[in-house]
């Protein structure tokens, strides 16, 4: 089964960078970056750095007892919230200008436990901006080719405007296959081909940019913190967070080195980067030593440590030895409360940003 977008991933791929650049720019609201932003600049534009940190707080200074060096701890909170009261507020202008909303598919295979909560996290995020939410629940049992028509009948729903395949998939359903079937134009996970395709090549913009990658330079950016020339390290290279990051990094012209599980002397590497983002969900790998003093960290990973002396026996713990890191970097993400939040955030943005599209919105 192939969609009828299929033949047409080249002309996609020219008309985003012609038109989708521009409607950015135009529609944008102001607590909202543009994927142009986002992006980064395409040389030899002039860089422009943002303005200093707003009034949002996304930096809560921490003194350490050891070095009475003042750390940054970014708040992913106060960043998600000033987002969402944006998207909120452009999701309204839609409904009075219009009576249209934007519309946010999940597909669900099976009954994991941690997947219905992270749908659950996913459509009350949704309801508070104005998105309305259509979940299609399929059994552990069901074929690839269940899903495919499942996928299928929501590529071709025009009230759908955004499409979500809840990973992971079961063993015997071809994941790849089923992500690649989701139409690029709705595809606000951003994992099909076409748009990270078009994120690889310099001087187009994808449709989509992934959710996690993306939140990870909304905060970069909102906290006044410079990527151009920087050496920038990412430990880890999956195709979710760790190679979209990457790239993400060379277009706003940082130097960027891939750490992964085969490379030698990790610590060394790290130990040269002015900023380190971090996504392996090892908990606690990175330790402060392996952290340059003054560098800026983004810990994207997320681990369940056991904990008896909290309530539900664990906690929920970074790739980043938080205690260590605190005393030597000059800003860090916490876990949880720093990528996380944001990281919905940027579905509900590419979630509106294609209502925008499939309806003309300005």
């Amino acid at each position: 089964m192939r969609g009828p977008w299929a033949t047409n991933w080249r002309s996609l791929g020219r008309k985003t960078l012609r038109s989708s650049s521009s409607s950015s720019s135009s529609s944008s609201s102001p607590s909202l970056s543009s994927n142009l932003k986002l992006l980064g600049p395409n040389l030899p534009d002039v860089w422009m750095m943002p303005g200093p940190p707003s009034s949002t707080s996304a930096f809560r200074s921490q003194s350490s007892a050891a070095n009475g060096q003042t750390a940054n701890v970014i708040n992913g909170k106060s960043i998600a919230r000033a987002i969402r009261s944006g998207i909120a507020n452009e999701i309204c202008r839609m409904k009075e200008t219009i009576v249209k909303s934007p519309g946010l598919a999940i597909v669900l295979v099976g009954g994991r436990r941690d997947s219905r909560t992270f749908i659950r996290v996913k459509l009350k995020a949704c309801e508070e901006v104005g998105i309305t939410t259509y979940v299609e629940e399929l059994p552990e049992e069901c074929t690839e080719d269940e899903v495919l028509r499942v996928v299928s009948r929501l590529n071709n729903n025009p009230s759908v405007n955004g499409i979500i395949v809840q990973l992971p998939l079961p063993q015997h359903v071809d994941e790849e296959r089923i992500i690649n079937f989701v139409s690029p134009e709705k595809d606000v996970d951003g994992f099909h081909p076409l748009n990270m395709g078009n994120l690889a090549m310099k001087g187009r913009e994808p449709l989509f940019i992934p959710c996690a990658p993306k939140s990870c330079i909304e905060l970069l950016l909102r906290s006044g913190v410079e990527i151009m020339g920087k050496r920038a390290v990412v430990v880890g290279r999956s195709k979710i967070v760790g190679l979209p990051i990457s790239l993400l990094l060379q277009r706003h012209h940082a130097t960027v080195s891939t750490v992964n599980s085969f490379t030698k002397n990790p610590e060394e590497i790290t130990s040269e980067a002015d900023i380190v983002i971090a996504d392996v969900g090892k908990p606690n790998l990175i330790r402060g030593s392996w952290l340059k003093p003054g560098a800026v960290v983004v810990d994207m990973g997320t681990s369940q440590v056991q904990d008896p002396g909290v309530n539900q026996g664990f906690r929920i713990t970074g790739d980043v030895c938080y205690e260590e890191a605190i005393k030597v970097v000059s800003a860090i993400t916490p876990v949880p409360g720093g990528v996380g939040p944001v990281t919905i955030s940027m579905l509900l943005s590419n979630t509106l940003d294609s209502a925008k599209r499939a309806f003309g919105f300005i």
